[in-house]
């Protein structure tokens, strides 16, 4: 009888340790509660258990096991990451995702656009490189532990600002980017009317590659204007028999805008009710143009828009003599300084994007009024200049603020720029290739022969538009001097000459004339493609220099 006591009591015993263990492991593993690691950058240095610094994205889910444990003389927080310990640094743990963001404060290393709302493209305000901004919030904290936007506090305002354009330190702000050496090359371009060089932003732009949108290595492209779509059946024919893989089609030409927008009908109403089709006639035109495998590209006149400048005189450049819009080169111009005329252009742009369905925008006239000098020396013009930006800061914070919003929609940004913005000097205009093409995807200079002076580049022999490829050998030569001054240099797809020269004496440019415009470009490693100028997108003149799109210039 005592013995069948004792194996009962050994069994109770067994059972109760044993009970006892599993309901201490079911109990420690309930007990273990879930926080996140919160830090003031998108990683935080932690260590594993045999004190080997490691990196946790901010915003990992991880289990508490040990608040303040002391690892020689620093206090941490001992953690579970897939059944294995790490030690947290103390105060870095928080209950709520949400609460993983710890700035407080930071400053703009580039000067930036403010917004609005989080996911809007209104535009608050502007901040210069060095402003100190309060962080009081985010938006969206990314994988990889960064935010996409901050909510900031800044001169007593609210707004949000993409994290991209911000730093740390004052000192990080105000420090300039020079990883290649060739900050003082930008410094000695020396300060004109367009602006100076060395107050401009190199820093790294990544260069986008969407999946969802391969880009042609080179485009071979024709130029259509809104009025020839109706015949468009003939260009596709010629394009097919003609090696041509793209088309730029005009979005807004200045008072020819191509389709009633819906960013016309709120910001542009005549450019709406001048408008030449519809939306679902103009997105059938693109999509014809997709369908036949064509790499599709939107042109928009951005800052020379008489038609916006009608419906904003206040947002256009005033002759203050007369105190009226400056009327140039027969057009009027809405300010480059004008935040209004930037959200109505990403605007367009965006809507073409996301609702007609190209895979490119291109902005031409992305400049100040050429020629002004006299105007400009007598201090009779007002640029409406609110935030004191020399024309090039203006020009190349527009070119961020477009770049961002339409990679949004994984879509690729070019930018025309003049032959003369490859020179050494930032135009008058604002032009200066190496700050826009730092910062889009495509870069177009419009080097034309006949554009040229006579005996340009010392080429003496001839008058240089007679021998096409000599200019733009000595063109391209300076255009790939300045894509070598900067880390991200975007692609070179150049405008060519489609035309007949309008100077004397004039040249008949033939499959001939336009292939050397080609090869000439080729020749200096411009090899992202070309497109086709001739303004009135003359299908007789496309006929005839076919035969220059079907050699091949690639070596």
């Amino acid at each position: 009888m005592k013995g069948k006591v004792m194996i009962l009591v050994v069994l109770i015993l067994t059972g109760c340790l044993l009970g006892g263990f599993l309901l201490m492991k079911k109990d420690s593993t309930e007990e273990l509660e879930t926080f996140y690691i919160a830090a003031t950058t998108k990683e935080l240095v932690v260590k594993d258990e045999e004190e080997h610094d490691q990196l946790f994205v901010r915003g990992l889910a991880v289990q508490l096991v040990e608040k303040d444990v002391l690892l020689g003389e620093e206090t941490y927080d001992q953690v579970k990451v897939d059944d294995k310990i790490y030690y947290v640094p103390s105060s870095h743990l928080v209950s709520k995702r949400e609460d993983t963001v710890l700035e407080k404060e930071l400053f703009v290393r580039t000067s930036a656009t403010v917004y609005k709302e989080p996911d809007s493209i209104k535009i608050q305000g502007f901040l210069k490189k060095g402003s100190k901004v309060e962080i009081l919030g985010y938006v969206h904290l990314k994988d990889d532990g960064s935010v996409d936007k901050y909510k900031i506090q800044y001169e007593g305002k609210e707004a949000y600002i993409r994290s991209t354009y911000l730093v740390e330190t004052k000192e990080e702000a105000e420090a300039v980017y020079d990883a290649q050496g060739s900050y003082l090359t930008h410094q000695k371009m020396g300060v004109t009317k367009g602006g100076d060089a060395s107050q401009l932003d190199y820093y790294p732009v990544s260069k986008e590659k969407f999946s969802s949108n391969p880009m042609p290595e080179e485009v071979r492209a024709l130029y259509l204007n809104a009025t020839v779509l109706t015949k468009l059946e003939d260009y596709i024919t010629l394009a097919k028999e003609s090696n041509i893989n793209a088309f730029v089609v005009d979005i807004k030409e200045n008072t020819v805008p191509a389709y009633e927008a819906d960013a016309m009908q709120e910001y542009s109403k005549t450019n709406y009710e001048r408008a030449l089709y519809t939306k679902e006639e103009y997105k059938e035109f693109i999509q014809k143009l997709k369908e036949n495998g064509f790499y599709v590209i939107g042109r928009i006149s951005t800052f020379k828009d008489s038609y916006y400048a009608q419906d904003h005189p206040e947002e256009t450049i005033h002759n203050k003599t007369t105190n009226t819009p400056l009327k140039h080169n027969n057009s009027y111009w809405p300010s480059a300084y004008q935040r209004g005329v930037w959200e109505f252009n990403v605007a367009l742009a965006v809507e073409s994007v996301r609702d007609i369905g190209f895979h490119e925008i291109q902005f031409d006239y992305v400049r100040f009024p050429d020629q002004t000098g006299t105007l400009e020396n007598a201090g009779t013009i007002d640029f409406k200049n609110d935030y004191q930006e020399s024309k090039a800061q203006a020009i190349q914070a527009f070119v961020m603020y477009a770049a961002d919003e339409l990679h949004e929609y994984e879509a690729y940004i070019s930018v025309d720029v003049f032959g003369e913005s490859a020179h050494d000097y930032v135009a008058s205009y604002g032009q200066y290739w190496p700050a826009i093409s730092n910062v889009v995807d495509v870069i177009s200079g419009m080097p034309y022969p006949d554009h040229f002076n006579p005996h340009e580049y010392g080429i003496n022999s001839v008058y240089v538009w007679q021998d096409p490829y000599a200019v733009l050998c000595a063109w391209g030569a300076y255009a790939k001097g300045k894509q070598d001054l900067i880390p991200t240099p975007a692609i070179a797809r150049t405008w060519i000459q489609a035309y007949d020269t309008t100077k004397t004496p004039s040249v008949k440019y033939d499959a001939n004339k336009v292939g050397e415009e080609i090869r000439g470009l080729y020749s200096q490693g411009l090899t992202g493609g070309y497109m086709t100028w001739n303004s009135g997108s003359s299908l007789t003149k496309y006929k005839e220099i076919a035969g220059a799109f079907k050699r091949g210039y690639v070596r």
